[in-house]
């Protein structure tokens, strides 16, 4: 099993404003060439949030600009690398809405799931009203063919009505497909009837196909197919 890789590594919470003046050195040892998020803070309330390649340029430059008067205690957060750093900067922005700052944090990808939140809600109570008034739910949209082991009805209905990318690394190569909202599987321009008859392409054998394939369940977020079904 893979190592997981912290994303804050070290931090420095709390600390008076008064220390970038009286202990540069320190500071600068601990800081330098590194990345991280920061944060402003007057007296306990949080006044700003930033990221930075350059830690200490950016808290001296605080020191001076329009937000000098602002802030008289702060804290670091320093991360391995920067892969992550614009991601957690948004979502501090959004969660926080720090007074100081005044853009919106934007993801890079993501999802926004209120417009299928709706259609969901709407779906559920529509079949709900129907129950009361003794009338038969409304069949899906999605026309699902008889299938003798029923695999094929229990993949549409977890799709409800979405396609999913999906990925397998096989003896070094990196295979892709689409599945399909009708259950079946896209993969080089043919069609399989099922993700296990595409896996059996790949490999050559009987798959599994809910454990063969990893699926992105959302923007970058890739699982085992099987992981939907729970």
């Amino acid at each position: 099993m893979a190592k997981r890789i912290p994303l804050v590594c070290q931090h420095l919470e709390n600390v008076s404003r008064e220390v970038l003046k009286k202990h540069q050195d320190i500071i600068r040892n601990y800081v330098r060439g590194r990345h991280g998020v920061y944060a402003l803070y007057k007296g306990d309330r949080l006044y700003y949030v930033g990221l930075a390649s350059n830690l200490k340029m950016r808290l001296g430059s605080h020191g001076r600009n329009q937000h000098g008067q602002n802030w008289d205690r702060f804290s670091v957060y320093l991360t391995i690398g920067d892969r992550s750093l614009r991601e957690l900067e948004a979502l501090l922005l959004r969660i926080v809405k720090p007074k100081g700052n005044s853009q919106t944090g934007k993801f890079a990808k993501s999802e926004d799931l209120k417009r299928r939140f709706g259609h969901d809600i709407r779906e559920y109570q529509n079949n709900e009203l129907r129950t009361w008034l003794g009338k038969p739910i409304k069949p899906s949209k999605i026309k699902i063919k008889p299938v003798p082991n029923g695999k094929q009805a229990t993949i549409i209905k977890i799709l409800r009505g979405r396609a999913l990318r999906l990925r397998r690394r096989y003896k070094g190569t990196l295979y892709k497909a689409r599945l399909r909202k009708d259950g079946k599987v896209l993969m080089n321009r043919v069609i399989y009837p099922s993700a296990s008859a595409a896996g059996r392409k790949v490999c050559g054998h009987a798959v599994n196909g809910w454990q063969f394939w990893n699926c992105e369940r959302a923007p970058g977020d890739w699982v085992k197919l099987a992981k939907l079904r729970r």
